[in-house]
């Protein structure tokens, strides 16, 4: 009989195993602050531009959807209409963005980790799917399904992203292991389907809403292999 804990891993992308956008997203600002004479810093302004990003994520799932590249482009225009008025051209501050997602650095413990996982594995992150595959194939890593928000028309933590990766997967959720780096949008949306979460505690993320409490926490996905046996 097999003493295995887990029949397959779901993991989150950005944050997880490549860079989150925190240095892109503070450059943005930086550029924010200082073209529109904003008195914030650009750290305030980036968490202020975090909080209408999560608002906007949570109203727009399945029938109201939009891109994740809508979704940071209307936060940014209603961030920055507290403090300038009339319109004002955003799309290059989110471009900016994108084209970092398009090749995001990949963090040093997550190559050696996803070759250690002997189990199915499925990245499932709130992410376009262009930029998500081109960073993905960038880095040439192993995973045997992809399923974005994109896919799924919906964003984590709604529970339909992660219900679409266990479909893909073909196993049931209490046999299944999410592992991500925010409480909000992984642990809180994974733990709804009954799967186990794991949170990966990064220094780097700018802002997390969540308090959701992981089954498993690590702070380096070099301990990822350990909890699979």
């Amino acid at each position: 009989m097999s003493n295995r804990r887990f029949d397959a891993v779901l993991i989150d992308f950005y944050g997880t195993i490549c860079a989150g956008d925190r240095e892109a997203v503070e450059r943005a600002c930086a550029r924010i602050v200082r073209s529109f004479r904003i008195p914030m810093s650009a750290r305030d302004f980036a968490i202020l531009w975090g909080e209408r990003f999560f608002g906007v994520i949570e109203s727009s799932n399945h029938e109201a959807f939009r891109t994740l590249y809508e979704c940071e482009l209307l936060s940014l225009r209603d961030t920055l209409g507290t403090f300038v008025q009339g319109h004002v051209d955003a799309a290059p501050y989110v471009t900016d963005l994108e084209t970092y997602w398009r090749d995001a650095p990949i963090h040093v413990d997550a190559v050696e980790s996803l070759a250690a996982i002997d189990l199915p594995t499925c990245c499932v992150s709130n992410a376009d799917r262009k930029p998500l595959m081109t960073a993905i194939q960038k880095h040439g890593l192993p995973f045997d399904a992809v399923v974005t928000s994109e896919d799924a028309r919906c964003y984590k933590p709604d529970p339909g992203i992660f219900r679409l990766a266990v479909e893909t997967l073909g196993t049931a959720p209490h046999r299944i292991i999410h592992v991500g780096d925010s409480l909000h949008s992984d642990v809180g949306g994974a733990a709804k389907l009954g799967i186990t979460t794991t949170w990966l505690r990064r220094d780097q993320r700018i802002h997390d809403i969540g308090n959701c409490k992981p089954d498993y926490t690590i702070d380096s996905l070099a301990g990822l292999p350990d909890l699979l046996t």
